[in-house]
């Protein structure tokens, strides 16, 4: 117990005992039980009083309370001794806590990427903020005793200091230094360790900047290897270069990125950065990065420099080259053949030769050296071309100075005398040698005088004749200048073109689709892309990577670019789908034309003009094409692709027709079916209508009968449409007209009489057996002619298809009928046989077509026409038998042709099935239902008939008649089996309905 309670070696013990009864009785009783503690080798000794303690213990160092004189509070010292330990414990626990911090620290491995090296710096300084706060607090603890033991001597200075202050306040002072020697190795030791941590995040950011970097270093210089195109004209190249420049624009942004961050790496060399055998390789490989794409570009921008400058050369030659031409062309043979307008040029010539050398290629040898780099087969053969050109037009200079030179040099030559012819030598009976002799001479000098002048006026001939076909030469070389500047026109345009559709689609469209953007698109804007651009992209794309590369391929021959529009016809359908689209497109432009969208992507774009005048390009480029073509087709009259150029012309107006065609048929409102099942849209116009209608035997006219409707009609393959023409308010395509739906005829029920008299600008439409007759007046006759033509061509192709219908079914009929019996001669047998064929074949139609001549063969001479054979077809009206002699028109050939066919037509009697009022002197006037009598077969499908009832005679076209054979009504005609006689031609049979959609119905309104 003792040795646990005292640290120290015991030598002597002390006791001493209480003065007062109690307390010495409990204290002996006390050190009885507690003897055994004092069984020690240190002896013990018994005091009774404090006297007696005085003999073993001086007096100085004893405290008052045993007489002696030591200052001592026994409280003072207990809660000073307290204090001390619990700071060392403190400064213990501190020093251990930092130690393992410390170790912690050492310990860690440095991240590999900046998120992790951030997280670890962070955690380790949260850590380290904490152990100076436990640090600063022991440092306080420790100062606070410190205070506390020096304050009694502060209070007084005549208080001496005992041994025991003195130790207390040197153990405080020993465990704060103990504690500011930790404090500052920690504090170094966290300084390198901060130091290393930031110099890794910086590392990492680094590392990773350079990852970014080489990449987009990588991929600039990736584009810039696609490169590689040198152009193929001047602005191929001039667009090139833009492009080259827009390039470098973008790309610069990535080289100087990584120039900052090489800059970046050796700051942080520069700094000692601990992980510098990393960082210098970097820096290295970033400024070779940088440094070869500036290479690459420079010798990208040098080449195509180049380019420019050979291209720009190559445009100046064939420039000079074509004002050669033109000048050798606008000069007039005619004033060139006198002194003074061969002179003037002459001069011309000289003038425009001396601006050859600064304008034309001088060396081919030297161009091919000083343009090796860029020089490729396709642009070698082009300068081959162009310098072969340059020395054919200065062939053809110095073949024209030759011929000016010879004419300015022509003098006017002096009338030569001629001797005069030798009159006739009077001939003697017998005429003397010497006479025959002289005769000879003076007729030989004779011959020779008048041979002068007849060799001159030879060689002026041959002269003329070289000025002549040196004049067509020239002008054919000038038709093929003019062919090259239309070509090169429409090259031009159609680049601009595609650049501008391009423009467009990058600068705008795609832009709808870029998140920065959306914000300053209206609501009215949204998911409406494809209503705004239509299908433009896909009219680029056409344009850009097959047209366009189509129409350079014909650069050398712009006399078959013709052929490039014929086969690419079908693609052109593309455009209809966008001009349908065009007023949709300019209402949501005219809704949203104030979007700050537009105006931000037009600012970006330097575009002067907003977007609607760019969308509008589509449809003036379609109605540029046909312009294009009539100039090419004006100088290759007679070129080799001529003919493609024309038909390539009325290809491009057909769709331009059908293109304005749709616009019209779009705005037809109130018709419940699908307008693409009335086939394909014909024609459309607007027309003056009257209608009259036939109810039972008397025939209604409507009550506005002599006030016309105006009516605007759709001609479809199978039907024609009605409709009321509705103008609109408002601006663009939203003023143009609206079209209301009235009534429709299906064209299975419809015929036409092409000529009303009194008015050439008039035809009628009629409708179920002329049960509706429809009175048209168009604007003009030529409206009108066109109308007509087309709607036979309906008719024409509908009765073709029923005919190849009926040969079809007759083909099959006739595989499943039996043999045939013998032929009978019976004359009522056969015709029996002949009216169920005729029966049987009642309402198949007949292709019988209208037709009209602007020359008439002359009437048949008296004593001259069908001979008696065939009179044997005139049977009378009341005989219900056939004859042998009719056989011919129910053969098989009849039945097959399903029609008169003018060449195989017998005389007869025949029933005229097309009005003609407009008789003149040789045409017989006639109407529908008028028997007539052939008479003589005439040239081109003509007959000369007589009218049975005015016993007129005329010619007629053969088509307009049919056969009359007996009483039957089944006339071999184009009308319907139920027409009246005076239903007009072209009408199909109700045979013809099989297949085919009932008609239309009729809505009056």
């Amino acid at each position: 117990m003792t040795n646990a309670s005292f640290p120290a070696n015991l030598q002597l013990v002390l006791v001493l005992r209480p003065t007062g009864f109690f307390q010495r009785t409990l204290s002996d009783i006390a050190f009885k039980f507690n003897r055994d503690d004092f069984k020690m080798k240190v002896p013990v000794i018994m005091l009774s009083s404090v006297p007696e303690l005085h003999g073993y213990i001086d007096k100085s160092q004893l405290t008052e309370d045993l007489g002696g004189t030591l200052d001592y509070c026994h409280s003072r010292w207990l809660c000073h001794r307290t204090a001390i330990e619990s700071f060392a414990l403190m400064v213990k626990q501190t020093a251990q806590m930092l130690q393992a911090f410390g170790t912690e620290l050492a310990e860690t491995e440095l991240p590999n990427d900046v998120q992790s090296t951030s997280s670890v710096l962070c955690a380790h300084t949260e850590k380290k903020n904490k152990a100076k706060e436990d640090l600063q607090l022991a440092l306080k603890e420790g100062k606070s005793i410190l205070e506390s033991l020096r304050e009694p001597l502060a209070e007084s200075t005549a208080l001496s200091v005992n041994q025991d202050q003195l130790d207390n306040q040197a153990t405080v002072q020993r465990l704060l230094a103990q504690l500011n020697e930790t404090e500052a190795a920690f504090d170094e030791f966290w300084a390198k360790h901060q130091q290393k941590l930031e110099q890794c995040l910086q590392l990492r950011h680094f590392e990773q900047g350079f990852r970014q970097v080489k990449a987009s270093l990588d991929t600039v210089s990736q584009k810039m290897v696609a490169f590689t195109d040198i152009g193929n004209s001047l602005a191929h190249v001039q667009h090139l270069l833009k492009d080259l420049a827009s390039f470098e624009t973008k790309s610069s942004v990535a080289v100087d990125r990584a120039r900052a961050l090489s800059l970046e790496g050796q700051q942080l060399i520069e700094s000692k950065h601990y992980a510098v055998d990393s960082i210098h390789p970097k820096c290295e490989e970033l400024q070779h990065l940088c440094d070869h794409f500036v290479a690459e570009l420079s010798k990208r921008r040098g080449l195509l420099g180049k380019s420019l400058e050979l291209h720009s050369l190559l445009e100046t030659s064939m420039k000079w080259c074509d004002e050669g031409i033109f000048l050798l062309a606008s000069q007039p043979v005619d004033k060139c053949q006198s002194q003074d307008g061969a002179e003037a040029a002459l001069q011309e010539i000289e003038k425009f030769l001396e601006t050859g050398a600064e304008n034309k290629i001088q060396e081919l040898n030297k161009i091919y050296k000083e343009y090796e780099s860029i020089l490729t087969q396709d642009l070698m053969e082009h300068v081959q071309k162009v310098f072969q050109k340059q020395e054919s037009m200065q062939e053809m200079f110095h073949r024209r100075q030759a011929s000016l030179k010879k004419l300015a040099a022509k003098q006017t030559r002096p009338v030569q005398p001629v001797a005069p012819r030798p009159e006739a030598l009077t001939k003697s009976p017998c005429p003397s040698p010497g006479g025959w002799r002289g005769s000879e001479n003076s007729g030989s000098e004779g011959s020779a005088l008048r041979r002068g002048p007849y060799r001159r006026a030879k060689s002026e001939m041959s002269e003329n004749r070289q000025g002549r076909a040196s004049s067509t030469g020239d002008e054919e070389e000038s038709l093929a200048i003019l062919r090259r500047h239309v070509m090169n026109e429409l090259l031009d345009t159609e680049r601009a073109y595609v650049e501008e559709l391009l423009c467009v689609l990058e600068g705008y469209a795609a832009e709808m689709d870029n998140p920065l953007m959306t914000h300053l698109i209206s609501s009215s804007l949204h998911n409406k892309k494809e209503i705004l651009f239509g299908n433009m992209e896909e009219i680029y794309h056409f344009h850009n990577r097959i047209f366009l590369r189509e129409l350079e391929s014909c650069i050398d021959c712009p006399e078959l670019v013709g052929r490039c529009f014929l086969e690419r016809m079908e693609d052109f359908q593309i455009y209809e789908k966008y001009c349908q689209n065009k007023p949709r497109s300019e209402s949501l432009w005219r809704q949203c034309s104030d979007c700050p969208f537009f105006q931000e992507c037009q600012k970006k774009l330097d575009h002067k003009l907003s977007l609607d005048s760019y969308l509008l390009k589509p449809v003036q480029r379609i109605t540029k094409y046909q312009l294009l073509l009539k100039e090419m087709l004006k100088y290759s009259k007679n070129c080799e692709g001529a003919e493609d150029l024309q038909e390539a012309l009325s290809s491009i107006l057909g769709i331009l027709k059908a293109v304005n065609d749709s616009m019209h048929l779009i705005a037809i409102t109130g018709y419940d079916g699908n307008l693409s099942d009335l086939g394909k849209l014909l024609m459309q116009g607007s027309f003056s209508v009257w209608t009259d209608h036939k109810k039972g035997h008397t025939k209604v006219k409507e009550l506005a009968r002599f006030k016309p409707m105006q009516r605007h009609l759709f001609l479809h393959e199978k039907a024609v449409l009605f409709c009321k023409k509705r103008e609109e308010n408002g601006e663009g395509y939203e003023k143009a007209p609206s079209y209301s739906y009235k009534q429709s005829l299906n064209m299975t029920a419809v015929g036409i009489t092409e000529n009303v008299k009194g008015d050439a600008k008039k035809f009628e439409i009629w409708y179920n057996a002329r049960e509706e007759v429809y009175i048209i007046q168009a604007p003009t006759p030529e409206i009108k002619a066109a109308w007509v033509s087309e709607i036979r061509k309906v008719l024409t192709s509908q009765l073709q298809a029923c005919r190849e219908a009926s040969q079809h079914r007759a083909l099959e009929q006739s595989h499943s009928l039996p043999l045939p019996a013998p032929a009978s001669t019976s004359p009522s047998r056969g015709s029996t046989r002949n009216i169920k064929k005729l029966e049987d074949r009642k309402t198949d139609p007949l292709s019988l077509e209208g037709y009209v001549s602007s020359s008439l063969p002359k009437p048949p001479e008296k004593g001259k026409g069908w001979s008696k054979t065939s009179h044997s077809l005139e049977a009378p009206e009341d005989d219900g038998g056939w004859s042998s002699a009719e056989e011919p028109i129910n053969s098989s050939d009849a039945e097959e042709d399903g029609g008169v066919d003018p060449k195989k037509l017998v005389p007869g009697k025949y029933t005229v099935i097309v009005d003609d009022e407009k008789g003149d002197l040789e045409t017989l006037a006639v109407r529908s239902g008028d028997v007539v009598e052939v008479v003589e077969e005439g040239a081109e499908g003509l007959w000369y008939v007589r009218d049975l009832t005015s016993s007129k005679e005329g010619w007629l076209p053969a088509s307009n008649l049919c056969a009359v054979l007996g009483k039957s009504s089944s006339a071999q005609c184009l009308s319907s089996s139920e027409s009246s006689p005076g239903s007009a031609v072209l009408s199909n049979s109700s045979s013809c309905s099989e297949g085919v959609p009932a008609p239309f119905p009729d809505l009056q309104g």
